[in-house]
């Protein structure tokens, strides 16, 4: 019997109201639109249910990889011989933790968190609210933009480990230029508290509104993406370098180094990973032939 079948009865045994796909393509859950199809994909409603699913899969030998909405991954065309865990979609919820404290599950849009944040008169999250990830994914490559980052409003991470449900203060979660301690570690984001600030909620939503017009009027957001497609080397932008080399429109299929901004890689419409793939390398070669500095993919790469 394979792993997905003693899965499936696992799930139809303990879990018989999870929601689950199978073969599904991962174009569905990413936004680069790209990505062939996964064994399974489950969608867990909260914390507890993705907890026993993290025991179900363990037991089953399948091999969960836990995505949120997706917005920074690359998936492989051939497919995943596994088990992905969605966060997003159903692990939504939030609520008010204490003073000036918001606590919300890791699938939570970083949209709908800065709005409840500006409901509740709170101020830190305005530079979240154009980041199209969930609360998991963006403490885990302590996302930021427009001078803000993750680091700065995490209080606490409750994660699911080897050895049961733990809470990681933010000081001991190591975060970095994205990167955080769980980049390097097999721990499961299941929530985290936010510390913000009282603020008017007028000011906040100008805020966001300022915000997200500068995001419409830079970046190509009406082509599917997975964001900024490298990190910013140290003393340099990736967009200004990739720009400077000549490399805006670059094609490979239907990938294209944006027009708009020469940070972002684009699906035209087609695109497959191999194309996005070959792309980069082209991108990243000449770039260290002509500037001398290595991009390294702020995307990641899943290809089993």
């Amino acid at each position: 019997m394979t792993w997905y079948e003693r899965l499936d009865k696992a799930m139809e045994e303990y879990l018989p109201d999870l929601s689950a796909e199978r073969d599904v393509p991962m174009s569905r859950y990413t936004s680069f639109r790209i990505g062939g199809p996964a064994r399974r994909v489950a969608c867990p409603k909260n914390r507890e249910q993705l907890v026993i699913l993290m025991g179900l899969a363990q037991a089953c030998g399948a091999h969960p990889f836990i995505i949120g909405n997706g917005t920074n991954l690359l998936v492989a065309d051939e497919g995943l011989d596994r088990l992905i865990i969605r966060t997003a979609g159903e692990m939504n919820a939030v609520k008010t933790a204490g003073e000036n404290m918001i606590e919300a599950d890791a699938g939570i849009s970083l949209a709908r968190l800065a709005l409840f944040a500006q409901g509740e008169g709170l101020t830190g999250l305005e530079f979240a609210h154009g980041i199209p990830g969930s609360l998991g994914g963006a403490i885990f490559m302590n996302a930021g933009a427009y001078g803000g980052e993750m680091k700065q409003v995490v209080a606490e991470v409750t994660v699911l480990t080897e050895d049961g449900i733990r809470r990681i203060p933010a000081e001991d979660c190591n975060f970095g230029y994205r990167h955080s301690i769980f980049s390097d570690g097999k721990a499961v984001i299941l929530g985290a508290k936010l510390r913000l600030q009282k603020g008017d909620p007028a000011q906040i939503g100008a805020k966001m509104t300022e915000l997200m017009k500068k995001r419409k009027a830079s970046q190509p957001l009406e082509y599917p993406s997975a964001g900024s497609t490298f990190k910013r080397p140290e003393g340099y932008f990736a967009g200004t370098l990739i720009q400077q080399t000549g490399l805006k429109g670059l094609t490979v299929g239907g990938a294209q180094v944006s027009e708009k901004h020469a940070g972002f890689i684009i699906n035209r419409g087609g695109a497959t990973c191999w194309d996005v793939l070959s792309l980069i390398r082209q991108v990243q070669d000449k770039v260290m032939q002509a500037q001398g500095v290595f991009l390294e993919p702020e995307v990641r790469i899943i290809e089993s």
